[in-house]
């Protein structure tokens, strides 16, 4: 079984956003990047099936050459090769031609996508790679086997879980509890050694025209974010609270 998880390039959660150009663009300086979680959560479920079942496990990402330590370290996890798109990741749509193309080339069974990256939440790349492909699609998988072509997962739905039977080739967008958080894996010093050696292979874009584009940035309020009373309104405010809201 030959195996493709969609590996995105994200900020971690931790790190200090800002943007520049007046609120137009993203501004990288200082963010530390890494694997986006719905995606290491599939790449983790991928080593348990190259282990388990034998199958081969590439990575590919869509972006410059900036996302390639973001690959290096899922070859360091225990991915077989890796493969960069070269070409920026504008919009879902052209991610999922760009991927799509890769997909075709390689034959793969099964390509494991993450149900939605952490910077842009659009949620629509794994849906529309499935349909450029003409692969069965299962989003929001908590579950996942494979025996022989066929393939039993579990996903959430509304109020509940839903069990699906289908067949290979398959993409799947993949969240937490595909695997436990505990399962989780950190490169160590082995890993990441064999991951200097290992291929990493750079393939130019196809032509694909975003769709969409962003056009301006804002960040929220800040968390705890108290809004003041004006000073005339308090006697108003505190009558309220003490005969309609009964507070003493």
């Amino acid at each position: 079984m030959k195996i493709l998880v969609c590996i995105s390039h994200v900020p971690d959660t931790t790190s200090k956003i800002n943007f520049s150009d007046g609120d137009t663009k993203f501004d990288t300086n200082g963010v530390q990047f890494v694997i986006n979680p719905n995606d290491e959560f599939g790449l983790t479920r991928a080593m348990w099936f190259k282990e388990k079942q034998g199958a081969s496990v590439d990575v590919v990402n869509v972006g410059g050459p900036e996302t390639e330590p973001t690959l290096r370290k899922a070859l360091a996890i225990g991915a077989d090769t890796a493969i960069r798109v070269n070409t920026e990741a504008t919009d879902g749509f052209a991610v999922a031609k760009q991927l799509a193309s890769v997909v075709k080339n390689g034959g793969y069974d099964l390509v494991i996508a993450g149900r939605e990256s952490i910077d842009y939440n659009g949620g629509m790349v794994p849906g529309m790679l499935a349909g450029l492909t003409s692969a069965n699609f299962v989003n929001n998988c908590i579950s996942l086997e494979i025996d022989g072509t066929s393939a039993k997962a579990v996903r959430e739905i509304d109020g509940g879980k839903e069990t699906v039977s289908t067949a290979l080739p398959l993409v799947i967008g993949g969240q937490k509890g595909l695997v436990e958080e505990s399962d989780l894996r950190i490169p160590n010093m082995r890993g990441i050694m064999m991951a200097r050696k290992k291929p990493l292979s750079v393939v130019e874009p196809v032509d694909a025209s975003a769709e969409t584009a962003s056009v301006k940035f804002e960040k929220p309020a800040p968390k705890g974010a108290v809004t003041l009373v004006d000073a005339d309104n308090v006697g108003e405010l505190v009558n309220l609270l003490h005969n309609e809201a009964k507070v003493i």
